[in-house]
């Protein structure tokens, strides 16, 4: 870890930050603030800085670090490096230049310009970093906080999870552990707010309602909706029993021409939001199926040659035969703070 992560003095980042001036703030939630910032070197990097000093927020840091450092793969954001001088790490990572997932479905101005194949290729390589957390990485680590606004987008609109500071370890001998309760409204695991027991299937949980919003363009958690459907799973659910699934799909998935991806997909979110986590699928094999679903369009693209020519079919331009809705550069920046809530329950172990 100490070899691929670099110290950082507080110097070198009040400078890279031009003293954290307010003008580079690129994200604020309710426990740090994330700022845009110039290395010496004319790296760009975001600097993550904490708004309390207390232990929580000193673990959390704390815990960031040691989880990231250990961690290498193209689908997780990476942690360059820290700055241990102050009485909370400063955070530095490697910037990510088109924000987060949730801005691009969320926000009406962009989700029309985002197609289905660049949906599906983002679920795909976010449930691969998933399911590498949770196989590979030894110990297995579960994210606990995963959702549309921690997924970072880059400039091939490659997907990169982020925030790790509600993550735990499972040691090696056990499938579960106990926990404070602790995630976001919408995409908690219900079985884990029933019996504070942590395991992988939670992150399972909370990666369904990410493909559900995908599928639907609709937000986690809404007050617009019915009551009994405030929650998107129930929503969803609720879409599916009476046979609506193509009701409820946002209108710009191409539906007759994607039409068996869209239920596949549906199906699988239906999978993951299963009430107890032994019915859940893994990650794994939710990675290798949606990797599998890809490839079935793959013939309609199979002479793209070029990465710009392989972006411009995912962000929705033309390719082939076919012609999608254009995509307009977007110039949002990271922001893994954002609507970030934290769930405490006293009987919590």
């Amino acid at each position: 870890s100490v070899e691929t992560t670099k110290i950082f003095s507080a110097e070198e980042l009040k400078k890279a930050t031009n003293n954290y001036h307010e003008n580079l703030i690129i994200g604020e939630g309710g426990f740090g603030i994330v700022y845009k910032g110039f290395l010496s070197d004319n790296r760009v990097v975001a600097i993550k800085k904490s708004k309390l000093v207390d232990k929580s927020q000193i673990e959390q840091f704390v815990n960031e670090v040691l989880l990231l450092s250990q961690i290498n793969h193209r689908n997780v954001v990476k942690l360059l490096g820290c700055c241990l001088e102050t009485e909370v790490p400063l955070l530095v990572y490697e910037f990510i230049s088109q924000g987060t997932l949730f801005e691009h479905i969320h926000h009406k101005d962009r989700s029309l310009r985002i197609s289905w194949e660049a949906r599906l290729k983002i679920a795909a390589e976010t449930a691969e970093a998933l399911s590498y957390l949770h196989s590979a990485a030894s110990p297995p680590i579960i994210h606990r906080d995963v959702k549309s606004s921690n997924i970072l987008l880059d400039d091939n609109y490659t997907a990169k999870v982020s925030d790790f500071g509600a993550s735990r370890l499972i040691p090696l001998d056990q499938i579960e552990v106990f926990t404070l309760m602790q995630g976001t409204l919408g995409y908690l695991d219900p079985e884990y707010m029933q019996t504070s027991q942590l395991t992988e299937k939670s992150d399972v949980y909370s990666f369904g309602v990410i493909l559900i919003e995908i599928l639907t363009g609709e937000k986690a958690l809404s007050f617009d909706r019915p009551e009994e459907e405030r929650s998107l799973a129930m929503h969803f659910l609720s879409a599916i029993k009476v046979d609506r699934l193509f009701e409820v799909l946002e209108q710009n998935l191409g539906t007759k021409r994607n039409e068996k991806q869209l239920k596949e997909v549906a199906n699988l979110a239906r999978r993951c939001i299963k009430l107890k986590g032994e019915d859940r699928p893994t990650m794994k094999e939710l990675a290798a199926e949606l990797e599998g679903l890809r490839k079935i369009d793959k013939h309609s693209w199979v002479n793209v040659g070029s990465n710009s020519e392989e972006r411009e079919y995912l962000l929705g331009e033309t390719s082939g035969s076919y012609t999608y809705d254009v995509a307009i550069k977007s110039s949002v920046v990271y922001d893994s703070m954002k609507d970030h809530t934290m769930v405490a329950f006293d009987g919590g172990r």
